[in-house]
This record gives structure tokens, sequence and C-alpha cells, in this order.
């Protein structure tokens, strides 16, 4: 799998899909490296035929929001599908996405620990 570019798509409710690669393109440099997937407006086999068209069979890390909400039922269904090359993070967050974006030559299970790993370090509570 090493040198093939692994694919990722955030799958997540409506626009927000659209506005979360920006501040990684902007900060990286590296444009294209985030393929949006939106739910808004269509139920879960339309959103399998939205994530087909993103990333096919993969190799593919597909970040979501909420564990449990519809589409990480969907991209999880998706996944299960396609195999062992597609990988689901939930909890996305802006550190988890730079991760992947440097780290995109590896397989999707390592990119996506890499990035769950770089998600949860980033999350500090301060005290004011």
């Amino acid at each position: 799998m090493t040198g093939t570019n692994t694919v990722t798509s955030a799958v997540l409710p409506g626009h927000i899909s659209e506005q979360i690669g920006r501040p990684s393109a902007s900060i990286t440099g590296i444009e294209g490296a985030l393929t949006p997937v939106s739910n808004e407006g269509c139920g879960t086999e339309a959103l399998g035929e939205r994530l087909r068209e993103a990333v096919g069979a993969g190799p593919a890390v597909l970040f979501v929001d909420l564990p449990g909400g519809s589409c990480f039922t969907s991209s999880a269904r998706y996944a299960k599908q396609g195999g062992a090359n597609i990988a689901v993070v939930t909890g996305v967050n802006l550190a988890m996405l730079l991760d992947f974006v440097f780290n995109r030559d590896i397989p999707p299970s390592e990119a996506a620990r890499r990035a769950v790993d770089a998600g949860g370090k980033a999350i500090r509570l301060t005290r004011t």
C-alpha cells in the first residue's frame, strides 16, 4: 500500500462536509486531499451511492461526526461492504484531518489510528 494515496471523505451533515476541508487545505497547502460527502437531502441508500462515487473501493478513510448517527451508520455499512481498504473514524476534528493529510501514503487502518491519536491529543480542558 505504500506509495498509494489513501482517499478520504468527510461524511457529515449538510454543508459542514464542504466546510471542514477548507482549513486543512489552507494550513497544509495541499488541495484536494479531502473529499466532502454530504448527507443533505438523502437517505442511507443515496448516501451509500455518494460514498461509492467519492471513494469507490478505497483505499479510504471516512471521517464522520458522531458514532451512531446516520453518517456513521451509512459509512460503516459501506466500509463493511468495501472490505479492509476502508476505515471509519468518528468525532472528526481539525487535528486528525491535518495528520491524515500528511500521512495518506500508509494503509487506511494505520492512517485512521494515527488520526484518532492526533485528534485525541488535541482535546484539552483549560482552566480559566
